[in-house]
């Protein structure tokens, strides 16, 4: 069964806290805004943003399970669990909501982790992510004047908040975060030394 976006708007809502849903709303309307910005499809942006947290409540073992009972990433549930539901999302999506577009689908997949070779789709969900109006952490406001003009460094700017953090709280980082992260600064085909630092 296919569902309407509307339809999906309901579903996606009931699955998680209200102050989440404000995130969602936030980062589909960021999305909007950069796929517009940057050449990108609005309307794949908004949906892919929809559905991008649609797993981010549900219980660590049930995560786990979908993860395992259908072959999902293995690699994975070796690092931390807040990367599950970006996979699970993207699984649940397509096998119970009926959406069938392998790019919105990867956007919502990849969306916390990157991947090299990311599209532009995916670099924009990825963002919006980060930058969305209720973010607040040190380094949101250089990451967003950075998306003014720059969408990669701006990616890039975020991965290096996430990696600074991690790196901080002597946690695992999940390789294929810092592998983005180096294929968008080749990419731009220069190290991009101009990025201010982030606090």
């Amino acid at each position: 069964m296919v569902y309407s976006r509307e339809e999906l708007l309901d579903i996606v809502a009931a699955q998680m806290p209200a102050k989440r849903w404000e995130h969602v709303k936030g980062v589909m309307e960021t999305s909007v805004i950069l796929a517009t910005r940057f050449g990108g499809d609005p309307v794949k942006a908004d949906l892919a943003a929809l559905l991008h947290d649609l797993a981010k409540f549900w219980p660590i073992e049930k995560q786990e399970a979908v993860m395992i009972d259908n072959g999902l990433n293995p690699e994975l549930l070796e690092y931390d669990k807040q990367l599950l539901h970006a996979e699970v999302g993207a699984f649940i999506a397509k096998r119970d909501y009926g959406v069938a577009d392998e790019e919105i689908l990867d956007a919502v997949r990849y969306h916390t982790s990157g991947r090299v070779g990311m599209t532009k789709l995916d670099k924009i969900v990825c963002l919006a992510d980060y930058i969305e109006p209720g973010r607040s952490f040190p380094g949101v406001d250089t990451i967003r004047e950075l998306a003014e003009h720059h969408l990669e460094e701006a990616l890039i700017a975020g991965f290096d908040s996430t990696i600074t953090f991690l790196l901080e709280k002597r946690k695992q980082i999940f390789p294929t975060t810092v592998l983005s992260r180096n294929d968008l600064i080749r990419q731009l085909g220069r190290d991009v030394k101009h990025i201010k630092m982030i606090n």
